[in-house]
């Protein structure tokens, strides 16, 4: 039985179909996560206050602010670890 240009067409068009799908499942790690940092807070990315990602410079030196700040007496910290008020007390 021959087989017919169509037929060949139709197996080619899956066959490319098939591997273009394939590939977007092997998006490695680190475009995903430098792509995610792209997108803004408005269309649901990160918030600006949001702490840096961990193994980057940034982190280490996050890491150590907060640590100094956790040794520090709680009256020389600041006002920037007081906890938010709750609705009750803006109600009041």
């Amino acid at each position: 039985m021959p087989t017919s240009a169509r037929l060949l067409a139709t197996l080619f068009a899956l066959a490319l179909t098939g591997c273009a799908l394939g590939g977007c499942g092997s998006i490695n790690q680190t475009l995903s996560a430098g792509a995610a940092d792209l997108i803004p807070a408005w269309a649901g990315g990160l918030p600006a206050d949001a702490p840096p990602r961990p193994g980057t410079a940034k982190y280490d030196e996050f890491v150590r602010e907060r640590e100094r700040k956790r040794l520090m007496p709680a009256a020389e910290r600041g006002d920037d670890n007081k906890p938010a008020p709750t609705s009750q007390d803006a109600v009041h």
